[in-house]
């Protein structure tokens, strides 16, 4: 009789990035595929344009952009507020001058004061972040028919799910190559391309208030967040998941941010009065 020997599972880990390892170099290649094919081959583009705030989510697609269109193609945007980081500008700039890609800084405080202090003077600071998030959008789209460049988006995975951006705003330009990115995969990439360590390891932040930052705001870091919604976004349910040993206070937080912004995700819900819909139950091969 033949004994085989028994091997034993390796025991979950419910603390280990394992599970969002991605390999740098095929995922690079192909998100400048990606970009190429969506950018020149379906829309007719040559040239692209982006915000770049200094973090490492616009960082890695500036980088991305230059690989895949020449950086004499790209044209980054730079657009503090009056409380903006001056860091945020500094990294942008280091962005800037790496890549030898265009770059504009356009400050946006006398367009956002202009509404705040004549019809909202006692705004708060989520309203002030958001006015400031559309009224980029607003330059980013105006600049796209100027230059005749197409606005390339810089949202990942993480933020997505949570719903973590500005409707109308950070979501807005018609192309994002990162956003099936989790932050932590955002991470592994910027590093392979080469965007700056002062850039990829600073804390995370939206710099739309005075000390704001990501996790700050999320009551969870992205490490945490991101090893939950992977299983999560694969099928596990709640309770599995905590029986794989994740903090059920944890789960229950990152589950609660994904289904309270589900709307976030879509177009507006439009009233159906016929089965041809556009973007609901029915959707044509050509639409309208």
């Amino acid at each position: 009789m033949i004994s085989y020997p028994v091997i034993e599972a390796k025991a979950f880990e419910p603390n280990s990035d394992d599970p969002l390892h991605i390999n740098a170099p095929l995922v690079a290649d192909w998100l400048i595929q990606f970009l190429r094919d969506e950018v020149g081959r379906r829309r007719g583009f040559r040239k692209v344009l982006l915000g770049l705030s200094g973090g490492v989510d616009s960082s890695l697609v500036a980088y991305l952009c230059a690989r895949a269109f020449g950086a004499e193609n790209v044209y980054a945007f730079l657009m503090p507020y009056k409380i903006s980081s001056a860091e945020s500008l500094e990294h942008g700039n280091l962005v800037v001058q790496q890549l030898g890609i265009h770059s504009r800084v356009i400050e946006i405080t006398p367009m956002v004061d202009a509404y705040l202090s004549h019809y909202e003077p006692d705004a708060s600071p989520t309203r002030i972040g958001n006015i400031c998030a559309r009224t980029r959008m607003i330059i980013l789209f105006d600049q796209s028919a100027k230059l005749n460049a197409l606005p390339i988006g810089t949202g990942n995975k993480s933020e997505r799910l949570f719903g973590y951006f500005t409707w109308h705003a950070d979501d807005a330009p018609p192309v994002n190559p990162i956003g099936d990115l989790f932050k932590t995969q955002v991470w592994q990439l910027a590093r392979y391309v080469g965007v700056p360590e002062v850039i990829v390891n600073k804390p995370a932040s939206a710099d739309l208030i005075v000390g704001q930052t990501d996790e700050g705001d999320f009551g969870i870091s992205y490490k945490k967040a991101d090893r939950i919604l992977h299983f999560l976004t694969q099928g596990y349910s709640p309770e599995r998941l905590v029986q794989m040993g994740f903090p059920a206070e944890e789960v229950e937080l990152v589950k609660r941010k994904v289904d309270s912004t589900h709307w976030k995700r879509h177009l507006p819900t439009t009233a159906m009065l016929s089965t041809t819909a556009i973007g609901e139950y029915y959707l044509r091969p050509v639409d309208f």
